[in-house]
C-alpha cells in the first residue's frame, strides 16, 4: 500500500503485532474510541473460547474448600470470570506454569494440553477478526478497526491465520529494541507470568532446562526459576518471527516511536511515514 493510499483509506483495519508489554494495547487506546473498534485477540480468547475451561479452573479450586463446595453443589453461588481488555488474569491464571504442584505448578501434560487448547483459540480468535471487521463498520458504526493481537501470534506456525489477517487488515509490528527487551526480562524476572509457547520450542527448552539443573522430572522444578530462565529465550526466538512476518505482509514500527503517539493524528503520520520508508528502501 502506498502512503497515499493509506491516507485516503476510509475504512482503516491495522493489526499490531509485538511481544506482551512493548506497549500494542497502550497505543490502540490512544486512538479515539468513537471512531477505531479496539478488538483485543486476548480478551476475545478469554470471552469466547477459553470462558469455560477459565471458570471450571476456578471452580476445581473452590471444590477444594468444603465451604465452597457446599455452596457450589447446591447452586447457592456462582463463580464466572471477570476478564477485561485491562485485566486479563483470569487467562493467565488458565495457563499456569509448568512446575512443582507443591508451588502452584501444573504436571507437564496438563500444562501442555493448556497450551494446545490456547492455540486453537488463538487461531479461531485471529480468524474472527474478518468478521468484526465488517461487525465494526456495519453495526457498531466505527469507521475503522485497531486488532491488538497476543504477544503469541507468531508462534502459531498457522501460515493461513496469517495471510488472513494480511488480507483483511495492515499488519504494523510494534518492534522493541535491545533496551526494551531488557526491561520486558527484567519484569518477568521480577513478577514471572504465565506464557504460551510453541510447543516444540517448549520441549527443546525444557529437557535442557532439566539437563542444566540436574532434574529428573519437569514436576520437580521451581515454576518461577523456569519462567525466568525461558523468557530471554523466548524473546530471542519470537524477535525474527514477528520480523518475518512483518517483512512478508506488513511494516514495522519501533516501540520507541510508538511510545512518542499522542493522538490518532499521530498514529496515521507514524504509519504514514514508515510506508514511505520501507518504500524507499525497496526501490
Amino acid at each position: 500500500m502506498a502512503r497515499d493510499e493509506f491516507l485516503q483509506w476510509e475504512h482503516k483495519a491495522i493489526t499490531l503485532l509485538g511481544m506482551s508489554g512493548v506497549g500494542k494495547t497502550t497505543l490502540a487506546n490512544k486512538l479515539p474510541k468513537t471512531d477505531w473498534f479496539h478488538y483485543s485477540g486476548d480478551y476475545r480468547i478469554g470471552t469466547k473460547y477459553l470462558a469455560e475451561p477459565i471458570v471450571d479452573n476456578v471452580k476445581r479450586a473452590a471444590m477444594q474448600v468444603p465451604f465452597l463446595r457446599g455452596l457450589l453443589c447446591s447452586d447457592s453461588i456462582y463463580i464466572r470470570s471477570n476478564i477485561t481488555v485491562h485485566n486479563l488474569e483470569p487467562l493467565s491464571t488458565f495457563l499456569g506454569k509448568v512446575g512443582d504442584p507443591s508451588r502452584g505448578g501444573l504436571a507437564c501434560e496438563e500444562f501442555l494440553a493448556r497450551q494446545r487448547l490456547h492455540h486453537e483459540a488463538e487461531v479461531n480468535a485471529m480468524r474472527d477478526v474478518v468478521a468484526f471487521v465488517e461487525k465494526a463498520r456495519d453495526i457498531y458504526g466505527y469507521p475503522h478497526f485497531i486488532n491488538d493481537a497476543g504477544g503469541s501470534v507468531c508462534e502459531l506456525d498457522h501460515p493461513e491465520t496469517i495471510e488472513l489477517l494480511a488480507a483483511h487488515t495492515m499488519i504494523v509490528y510494534v518492534r522493541a529494541d535491545e533496551s526494551m527487551e531488557q526491561e520486558l526480562i527484567r519484569r518477568q524476572k521480577i513478577h514471572p507470568k504465565p506464557l504460551y509457547y510453541g510447543e516444540s520450542f517448549f520441549r527443546r527448552s525444557l529437557a535442557r532446562y532439566l539437563e542444566l539443573e540436574g532434574l529428573a522430572s519437569p514436576e520437580a522444578m521451581d515454576p518461577d526459576r523456569f519462567v525466568r530462565w525461558i523468557f530471554p529465550r523466548l524473546v530471542e526466538r519470537r524477535r525474527p518471527l514477528y520480523e518475518g512476518i512483518a517483512s512478508t505482509h506488513g511494516y514495522t514500527v519501533t516501540a520507541a516511536a510508538a511510545e512518542t503517539v499522542r493522538d490518532e493524528r499521530d498514529f496515521v503520520d507514524l504509519v504514514a511515514r514508515t510506508i514511505d520508508v520501507e518504500a524507499s528502501a525497496a526501490a
